[in-house]
């Protein structure tokens, strides 16, 4: 199998999951998080709702195909974690802007 090759600000994004902190390195200062019906704007609030799923959730992403939709990066990956219907695969819509995230949308 072929190792998936990820923009950078995405690649960091997965990479870091398990670290609030780094992940919010990943995203402009105005960026929009959507996750799970909720909607997270600011550092500040992603870090928020970061923090708290890393803590209740523990999980863990591995994609496993990107394809690019005009400005949209829609990344699949596999979800493992201590949440209802683990393991699943989510999709991730990443808006970039100049080498940062700028939106994310998650579902499922």
């Amino acid at each position: 199998m072929s190792a998936l090759t990820l923009p950078e600000p995405i690649a960091a994004y997965f990479a870091a999951e398990q670290n609030p902190d780094a992940l919010t390195q990943c995203f402009t200062a105005h960026a929009v998080m959507k996750d799970d019906g909720h909607t997270y704007v600011g550092i500040d609030a992603i870090k928020a709702f970061m923090a708290e799923a890393t803590a209740r959730y523990h999980a863990t992403s591995v994609p496993f195909v990107i394809e690019r939709q005009d400005d949209i990066h829609r990344v699949q990956a596999d979800v493992t974690g201590d949440f209802p219907g683990s393991p699943t695969v989510l999709t991730y819509r990443f808006g970039l802007e100049r080498g940062r995230i700028a939106s994310l949308e998650i579902t499922a």
